[in-house]
């Protein structure tokens, strides 16, 4: 057994307000230089939609992840020959019109123009070129499933949902749609750590966070194609690859990252998973129907002595074995079953779990009242406005059951509480939905506690990174690199070979 640790993350998507408050946060922090106009670190999508950048959930297109070989794993993006042939061109690269192009607005113009009977105004330039340009898409243009008819409709993962259920996902008046934000998943098997040519990505030990070393890229981006999800980013001025480094500054002093602590709706938990690394190949390489099982497998059990003599045996200290036991990722993925991970289909084996939305169900108005189905107090899921289809594409590789486990037992620990404050539901029916999911009714009470009533100190379990042991290790005297935590080499990056 090789325990590793990894700082992981669960978004709760019932919580999610669409605010996109997060992105700002990320977006003023770390990509407001020249080069990285249209990055966003953290983006929130409007599902059903075809996301950011466009399709970047079409594998056949772009070639990211992994996939089975017989026996064997491999990049679906190409072979070590494949790398060496498209080193200077990369037919796998999305392009600037996939994500956006960038623009600002000449505001001078408003100042400088000549007396007249028009209202002068400000023409939007390309923050490129510095031409003038006009504005054809942007980094959330489908909010809120604006144009519909062609974003909503050409959802990836609207394969296998009945044209009955896709005319009614935009059916006028009736549309319904949930936000999905994304940040790098700092994937325990990332297919841009394996597909760049220079080893220039690599997961941090302490903590899992997957960074680019801006020393090291040449800027031939077979990242951004090996990255299924598209979460590596081109900087066009520095000819650097460039992505979400979990605000790994403000952890190493005991900080949320900026889009966690800065979240409207609370809806992020960071804490800290144990896994076995010896089960990283293995894991990736079952079944598509066992993806999530096989994960959920690799992840250790903290409060199990041999997990933790194991631990302490690979360098893992008393304090971060104790926040992996308080952490709130552990008990929403392992523990309750209730998290799942983005595509597991792609193996890369993200770190960042989502818990699916509890959706409107399809009903009719009949007598002033909802029509729905009556031997479920809240519907049945299987007639959400949104079909379990969709969501199993999302969320688990197709297979519906894990998705509908979860719905399933968020209705039960809503029917428990509702049986308690409300009174229209019996404790003997609340009790027998928690039975028929496998719940306890501590289990229940634990879940809503974390759900909706959690302090700050127990959405964000960060332990102490202990920098000035790392530091000694590599440098001898931690006093001499004191000031610079975090941040590494001072010169500027340069282009080029």
């Amino acid at each position: 057994m090789d325990v590793r640790r990894q700082v992981s993350m669960v978004f709760h998507l019932d919580k999610c307000i669409g605010c996109h408050t997060c992105s700002i946060a990320c977006k003023n922090v770390w990509t407001d230089r020249k080069g990285t106009e249209y990055m966003w670190w953290n983006n929130v999508e409007t599902k059903p939609g075809t996301g950011f950048p466009t399709l970047w959930e079409d594998q056949e297109k772009y070639r990211g992840g992994w996939e089975l070989d017989g026996d064997d794993l491999r990049l679906k993006l190409q072979r070590k020959g494949g790398a060496l042939a498209n080193l200077f061109y990369n037919p796998r690269l999305p392009q600037l019109d996939d994500y956006y192009e960038p623009w600002t607005y000449r505001y001078q113009d408003l100042f400088d123009a000549p007396a007249g009977d028009d209202q002068p105004t400000a023409r939007p330039i390309s923050l490129v070129t510095g031409e003038y340009m006009n504005i054809e898409a942007g980094p959330n243009w489908d909010d809120d499933l604006g144009g519909s008819p062609i974003y909503a409709a050409n959802d990836p993962n609207l394969e296998g949902v009945s044209e009955e259920e896709r005319r009614q996902l935009t059916e006028l008046e009736r549309l319904v749609f949930f936000y999905l934000p994304r940040i790098c998943n700092h994937c325990v098997n990332p297919g841009c750590v394996a597909a760049c040519p220079m080893g220039a990505i690599y997961k941090r030990g302490e903590d899992g966070v997957v960074l680019v070393s801006q020393d090291k890229c040449r800027g031939w981006r077979m990242c951004i194609s090996g990255c299924p999800y598209k979460k590596v980013y081109y900087n066009w001025s520095t000819g650097k690859s460039e992505k979400c480094i979990l605000c790994f500054p403000r952890l190493e002093t005991g900080q949320a990252p900026a889009c966690f602590h800065s979240c409207v709706g609370r809806i992020r938990y960071l804490g800290v998973l144990l896994y076995d690394a010896d089960r990283i190949e293995a894991t990736a390489k079952v079944q598509t129907n066992r993806l999530i099982e096989a994960q959920r497998e690799m992840i250790l059990d903290p409060f199990d002595p041999y997990v933790i003599e194991q631990a302490k045996r690979n360098g893992i200290a008393d304090e971060w074995i104790d926040a992996a036991q308080r952490s709130p990722v552990y008990k929403f993925v392992k523990s309750w079953n209730l998290a799942l991970p983005l595509h597991p289909e792609f193996r890369t084996l993200p770190m960042l779990f989502y818990i699916p939305p509890l959706l409107p169900v399809m009903a009719s108005m009949k007598k002033a009242t909802y029509d729905i189905d009556e031997r479920e107090f809240f519907g049945s899921i299987e007639s959400a406005r949104v079909p379990l289809r969709f969501l199993a594409n999302l969320f688990s590789a197709g297979d519906i059951e894990p998705v509908s486990l979860v719905l399933r037992r968020l209705i039960a620990v809503r029917a428990y509480k509702r049986a308690g404050t409300v009174g229209d539901i019996t404790q003997a029916q609340a009790g027998s939905m928690l039975d028929a999911v496998g719940l306890t009714e501590e289990e229940a009470v634990a879940i809503f506690r974390l759900t909706s009533l959690p302090t700050y100190d127990e959405r964000f379990v960060i332990p102490p990174y202990q920098r000035e042991a790392a530091m000694e290790e590599l440098f001898g005297d931690p006093l001499a690199q004191k000031g610079e935590t975090g941040f590494g080499p001072r010169a500027r990056p340069r282009r080029g070979a």
